[in-house]
C-alpha cells in the first residue's frame, strides 16, 4: 500500500502502500459484445453443409461450387470459437514494449507521477446485496507478466459492506512485515493482496484483525487512513484465476472474511489470508469495481508498463450475478489520480476486457464513458 495518503475517484480516499494505489487512465475506444454462438454454430453446421436441401446446395449448382461456399461459411462462424480457445493451447505473448518515458515523448504527452491507474471499472446494480457472504469474480490474464514490473490487476478494486470498505487482487510485487512484530519491510514477488481501512479511516486498525499464513505478509499503518492487511507471496501467471472473498467465523459480533485465489478448473487454490470485520451480518453496497494499476516500490521505483490483456468476468455475490444498471469506465488525467493514456476498456459479452498497450493522446470527452454489457 503506499506510502503517502491518496484521494482517489473511488471513494474519496484509497491506499497508496509502498506497492499499490489508485489511479486511472486509457480509453479511445467505446465497447463491443462478444460474438454470440460459440457452441451453438457448431450444431447445425453439419447440416447446413450436407444437406441437399440447405441454403448452400442449391438445385444446379456445380458441385465445387457448393463446397467452396460451405466451407467459406463454415470458416466465418467457427472463428468465435477458435477465437476463445484456451489461452494453453496459443502461442506465449510478450508483454514488453518500450519504456513510458520513451512512449510519452513520442506520443507528445508529460508523464505523471506513480502510482498510474490504467483503468478503473464500476458496475452500478439496483439494488444492494443483504445477507452478503461471499463475492467472486474471474480474472484472464493473456499473458505471463514477471517481477520485474509492478503491475497490480484488483476484480475487488473498492468493496464496501456495513459502511466498511475494503479491497484486494494481484500484484507482481507484494511486500509488508514478515511477522506481525516486525516492522521491516520484505518483498518476495508475485502474491495476492486484501487489506480494509478502519471505519471512519482515522481510528487505528491493529493486526489483530489480521489472519496471516506462516510464509505470508501483513501490514497495519495510518499512512493512508488507517488501514491494516494481508498479503500472500505465490507465483500466478495467465490464464484464469477466481478471486474469492467469503464469510468465515463469527464471535462477538466480529466476523472473519478469507480471501482465496484458485486457477479455474481447480478446487484449493492459495489462501491469501483473513481479515475481520465489526458485525455478524452484512449488506454488500450496490455497486463494484476493478482497476488495473502500475504502482512503484522501493524495489522498482520506475516501473515500466507492460503489453497485457484483462478481462475481469461478472462478479458473482452469494452465488448470484446481480441485475446491472449501469457499467462505465473512468480514465483520470489531472490530480493525483492521473495516469498516461495507454489502456483501452472493452465490453466483451458478461466480461470488461482491458488493453494495456502504448501510450497514446486521449481526447478529453473519452476519459468517463459507458460500457454496453450483456444481460
Amino acid at each position: 500500500m503506499p506510502k503517502r495518503f491518496r484521494l482517489n475517484r473511488f471513494a474519496g480516499a484509497r491506499p497508496a502502500d509502498d506497492a499499490q494505489h489508485h489511479d486511472n487512465t486509457a480509453s479511445d475506444r467505446t465497447h463491443g459484445l462478444a460474438p454470440l454462438a460459440d457452441s451453438r454454430f457448431l450444431f447445425p453446421l453439419p447440416g447446413i453443409i450436407m444437406s441437399p436441401t440447405g441454403a448452400i446446395f442449391k438445385t444446379g449448382e456445380p458441385n465445387m461450387l457448393s463446397v467452396f461456399r460451405a466451407l467459406l461459411l463454415a470458416v466465418v462462424l467457427l472463428s468465435p470459437v477458435f477465437d476463445s480457445m484456451s489461452l494453453a493451447k496459443e502461442p506465449a505473448l510478450s508483454p514488453t514494449q518500450p519504456t513510458p518515458a520513451e512512449m510519452a515523448k513520442r506520443a507528445g504527452v508529460k508523464l505523471p507521477s506513480l502510482p498510474w491507474h490504467l483503468a478503473d471499472f464500476w458496475w452500478v446494480f439496483d439494488k444492494p446485496i443483504e445477507d452478503f457472504k461471499r463475492l467472486e469474480i474471474e480474472i484472464t490474464i493473456d499473458r505471463d507478466i514477471p517481477d520485474s514490473y509492478n503491475l497490480y490487476i484488483s476484480p475487488v478494486g473498492l468493496a464496501r459492506i456495513n459502511g466498511l470498505d475494503f479491497y484486494g487482487g494481484l500484484q507482481t510485487n507484494v511486500n509488508g512485515w514478515a511477522t506481525k512484530t516486525s516492522r521491516t519491510r520484505v518483498h518476495p514477488g508475485m502474491g495476492a493482496i486484501f487489506s480494509r481501512w478502519s471505519r471512519d479511516k482515522k481510528k487505528p486498525i491493529g493486526l489483530d484483525h489480521v489472519r496471516k499464513l506462516k510464509d505470508g505478509l501483513c501490514e497495519s499503518a495510518g499512512y493512508e487512513g488507517q488501514f491494516c492487511s494481508v498479503r500472500r507471496p505465490f507465483r500466478w501467471g495467465r490464464g484464469t484465476h477466481v478471486f474469492t472473498i467469503a464469510k468465515g467465523k463469527t464471535e462477538k459480533n466480529q466476523t472473519w472474511f478469507d480471501c482465496r485465489v484458485r486457477k479455474k478448473g481447480e478446487t484449493k487454490g492459495v489462501d491469501v489470508g483473513g481479515l475481520r470485520f465489526e458485525g455478524s451480518k452484512f449488506s454488500y453496497w450496490a455497486r463494484h469495481s476493478a482497476f488495473v494499476e502500475v504502482y512503484s516500490t522501493s524495489k522498482i521505483p520506475r516501473s515500466g508498463i507492460p503489453k497485457v490483456n484483462v478481462t475481469f468476468g461478472y462478479p458473482r455475490f452469494n452465488g448470484r450475478r446481480p441485475k446491472l444498471k449501469r457499467a462505465y469506465a473512468i480514465h483520470p488525467d489531472s490530480g493525483v489520480a492521473a495516469s498516461p493514456a495507454c489502456a483501452r476498456v472493452l465490453g466483451r459479452g458478461q466480461d470488461v476486457r482491458v488493453e494495456v498497450g502504448a501510450i497514446f493522446k486521449r481526447k478529453p470527452e473519452r476519459r468517463v464513458y459507458d460500457v454496453l454489457l450483456a444481460q
